[in-house]
């Protein structure tokens, strides 16, 4: 799933201009563009995957069902993808490229066209929501901790959320913010509090809100009166 990172756009390259991430999942397919009509069979098919991922996990999803779920046959499916491997490995990336989209080129306040604070906020419940719908493909993909932080997708995510904080904190070492932010949405510890702590989504997005307020927040405006002396 590896590929070449491209350039993150600066502060004042329009998001348009930036391309989604491409990973290497068409190792099966024998063209590098698919034709129109089996372009949409493979949209179809992952669409069927994903809503299987939803409902009953990444357990549930299997060659079988996938063509179950699309009205193909298992064929079609093994033709289509090579093996369950190469199944879930597109699923992830056309969830990935979906949302990719959804924050580069879509409506705000997830999109452009919202200041960065609001973008901020809108990019981590969407992240958490996501995460909260396919959390067991998520942690079946999650990388070792030498490839963690490595990897394509996550630097396209980190970059992201980088580039809003220097445009709503510039003066902040918005690298390492950006690191704190996205440990939040880590799914490792969206499972541990959705499912081991049981706190509901809506919590996780409220403390996601407070978190990028408290952030972002110039200093000037928090700043604390001093405290009284002895004399006072």
């Amino acid at each position: 799933m590896s590929a070449a990172l491209p350039p993150f756009p600066h502060t004042e390259e329009p998001f348009g201009r930036t391309e989604l991430l491409q990973l290497d999942t068409t190792a099966h397919e024998p063209d590098a563009c698919l034709r129109a009509d089996a372009a949409r069979n493979r949209a179809r098919l992952l669409d069927a995957a994903a809503r299987l991922v939803a409902e009953h996990g990444a357990a549930g999803v299997t060659m079988e069902a996938v063509a179950t779920a699309a009205n193909v046959g298992k064929g079609t499916v093994f033709r289509r993808f090579g093996d369950r491997t190469g199944l879930l490995t597109a699923l992830l990336d056309h969830s990935e490229k979906k949302f990719q989209a959804a924050f580069l080129g879509g409506p705000p306040p997830l999109g452009p066209g919202a200041p960065p604070v609001e973008r901020l906020r809108a990019f981590g419940c969407a992240m958490l929501r996501r995460s909260a719908e396919q959390l067991d493909l998520q942690l079946a993909a999650e990388p070792s901790a030498d490839r963690r932080f490595a990897s394509p997708p996550l630097r396209v995510l980190h970059g992201h959320v980088a580039l809003l904080l220097r445009q709503a904190v510039p003066d902040a070492d918005t690298e390492l913010v950006a690191h704190t932010l996205m440990g939040y949405l880590n799914p490792v510890l969206i499972h541990h509090l959705t499912r081991q702590c049981g706190m509901p989504l809506e919590r996780l997005e409220a403390g996601w809100t407070d978190l990028v307020d408290r952030v972002t927040a110039p200093e000037h405006h928090t700043s604390a009166a001093p405290a009284p002396g002895p004399n006072s």
